[in-house]
């Protein structure tokens, strides 16, 4: 028997299928470029070196950073958060985050207070799985040195009100006091502009919303704090070559180690197809699937699902409590019946599960459709959530 063509149905843990672009730059970086970036002379090297630098210019564009330089290349957006993280913070220092978090920043300030190098306010949030405005500025303290916020919630899909929170960190006079973003479940999906948020640095990874492969990430630092981060890691950068010395400059000194090129490569054909009116019309259709879910779900009895009930303050991530059945067991059916792909469990969101109530249950089953799912993908996981729930 013909096994079924699988529905996926995670993307909110890294986006499936990529663009066939995507697909034909990844395997010409390997196979015709074939090059480091920066380590010699050759011509490959030279394409290599302006491909990387491309798409530091398309990543810049995509969040309103002024300078491509202030783009680095990293292996993934835990990676960045960690490089931002210990790069920033020394002892005394006094942290502001949410119980909404991932653990790629809850266990670096857990490693830290736990070191007692650092002490770390969490803000909670409300059922929908959204923290206050309000209760982060008033959680800000004269030794603050960061507040570190996610975007959307990988549980709840939970759009977040970050705006205005650094004007009114720097009105109530902590201007030295450091926003990091985390975009993880955002870029590519919402619009980011780092100027207008007053954001200093943001982490992501590169393989979600922007279409790249696994394995690569991005770091923005503001061009004021890049002297005030250490880098994570230290090694070959193909610059200053002739001194033992890290170097200062960026994004060289984040980058140490051979670049992913084509993983790079990957990124840069996956900006490019967002910015496509082929890719605005899959962003279109993404839209429109998450309505469909949202209506199913609210039809269906004996469901529950977590944060928003609209499309307008959410990302198309849906995690539910089905009665009766444990997350892991109807992900299970999901996948057994109708081979449909999804996830259960915490999500790497433990505060956030304790504080919605879904920690005894084992988390949730999440359902993230992406932007090339069908009407009859969602339709299909509609059908299996109703005769569970049935």
């Amino acid at each position: 028997m013909k096994p079924m063509e699988r529905i996926y149905l995670d993307n909110a843990a890294t986006s499936w299928p990529k663009p066939e672009s995507v697909y034909v730059a990844v395997d010409h970086a390997q196979r015709v470029i074939g090059a480091p970036a920066g380590r010699g002379s050759s011509e490959q090297v030279v394409q290599a070196m302006r491909l990387v630098e491309q798409t530091r210019g398309l990543v810049a564009e995509l969040i309103g950073a002024p300078d491509r330089r202030n783009i680095s290349f990293t292996f993934n957006g835990t990676d960045s958060l960690s490089t931002a993280i210990f790069g920033l913070l020394k002892k005394g220092d006094h942290v502001v985050t949410s119980v909404v978090e991932h653990n790629s920043v809850l266990r670096p300030l857990k490693h830290l207070e736990s070191q007692s190098i650092i002490e770390t306010t969490y803000v909670g949030c409300d059922e929908t799985g959204t923290f206050s405005e309000d209760d982060v500025v008033a959680a800000v303290r004269p030794e603050t040195r960061l507040v570190c916020l996610i975007h959307a919630s990988n549980v709840t899909g939970s759009v977040q009100p970050i705006e205005n929170v650094k004007r009114r960190i720097v009105e109530s006079g902590n201007e030295k006091t450091v926003l990091l973003l985390d975009a993880a479940q955002s870029l590519g999906h919402l619009p980011v502009d780092v100027e207008a948020i007053g954001c200093d640095i943001l982490a992501a990874p590169g393989h979600k919303g922007i279409l790249g492969p696994l394995g690569t990430g991005i770091l923005y630092v503001a061009e004021h704090l890049s002297d005030q981060i250490r880098p994570l890691r230290f090694g070959g950068t193909g610059s200053s070559r002739s001194t033992e010395f890290q170097p200062t400059e960026v994004p060289q000194k984040f980058e140490s180690g051979n670049l992913n090129v084509p993983g790079i490569a990957g990124i840069n054909a996956g900006l490019k197809f967002l910015a496509s009116d082929e890719g605005k019309l899959a962003h279109e259709n993404q839209l429109r699937l998450s309505q469909l879910m949202l209506d199913g779900i609210a039809s269906i009895d004996g469901v529950q699902l977590q944060g928003h009930s609209s499309t307008k303050n959410r990302i198309g991530v849906f995690s539910l409590s089905i009665d009766g059945f444990d997350c892991h067991e109807a992900a299970g059916i999901f996948e057994s019946s109708a081979s449909i792909q999804t996830r259960a469990g915490f999500h790497c969101a433990p505060l956030l599960h304790r504080a919605l109530g879904t920690e005894a249950a084992g988390g949730t089953v999440r359902i993230s459709p992406g932007f090339f799912n069908t009407a009859s993908d969602i339709e299909a996981v509609l059908k299996v959530i109703s005769e569970i729930a049935s």
